[in-house]
């Protein structure tokens, strides 16, 4: 019986990895449909996205299941109970990925990014890649000073957000209002998938020293 309680212990934490891949491989492939106007792509990343969707609410049973069935205790019970908001994020950042191959279907034929931004959204994108591949790591190994890293692409990611807004809001932007509400949203998309990143460390922190969630400061790591 508490091998089959370590086993599903071991599932859930299973699972949280293969949704941080399949959303890492979701924002790749919405980065490349942005960059290309490729619409294959766009349509591949939203239809995909059920499948992240069908995992969250898996482990949302499974979470449920093992914390009424098995009563965990400590390390256990906070490892049920994240659980919970971890998956809620990943799937969240699921979505924004399909929000970004539907930014770029939306325009299809043409660019939702102009020329001389397609380096800033392709930093983006690689950036988003270095954040979810540490969220995989931190979950799979608990290794919590992982977490700093992933705050130091998160403040990055904020950097070019930021830098984004100047751009657009300049005198000399030239490619209108409709263009500058694109690049604005786009990059909202991305600064939000980085930020949930940021907050799936801080839960697996949480996990692993017991320290309250609200009261954990990766900074200091």
């Amino acid at each position: 019986m508490r091998a089959n309680y370590r086993e599903q212990l071991d599932t859930i934490s299973a699972e949280l990895i293969e949704m941080s891949n399949l959303v890492g491989t979701a924002m790749a492939l919405a980065t490349q449909s942005l960059l290309d106007a490729d619409i294959s792509l766009a349509e591949q990343v939203i239809n995909n996205d059920e499948a992240v969707d069908h995992l969250n609410q898996e482990l949302e049973d499974k979470c449920f299941n093992v914390t009424a069935l098995q009563q965990p205790v400590a390390t256990d019970l906070r490892t049920t109970m994240s659980g919970l908001r971890i998956s809620a994020s990943l799937e969240r950042m699921g979505d924004l990925a399909a929000h970004v191959a539907k930014q770029a279907r939306l325009r299809y034929p043409n660019q939702s990014v102009p020329a001389e931004l397609r380096a800033t959204f392709a930093r983006l994108g690689s950036l988003c890649q270095e954040v979810v591949a540490k969220v995989a790591a931190v979950i799979e190994t608990r290794d919590v000073t992982l977490a700093a890293d992933i705050r130091r692409y998160d403040d990055e990611i904020d950097r070019l957000h930021r830098e984004l807004f100047t751009v657009v809001l300049s005198p000399t932007w030239s490619h209108g209002v409709e263009a500058a509400i694109d690049v604005t949203l786009l990059s909202r998309y991305y600064e939000r998938f980085a930020d949930h990143g940021v907050t799936i460390s801080r839960r697996v922190i949480h996990i692993v020293t017991g320290e309250p969630y609200g009261e954990i400061d990766i900074d200091l790591l």
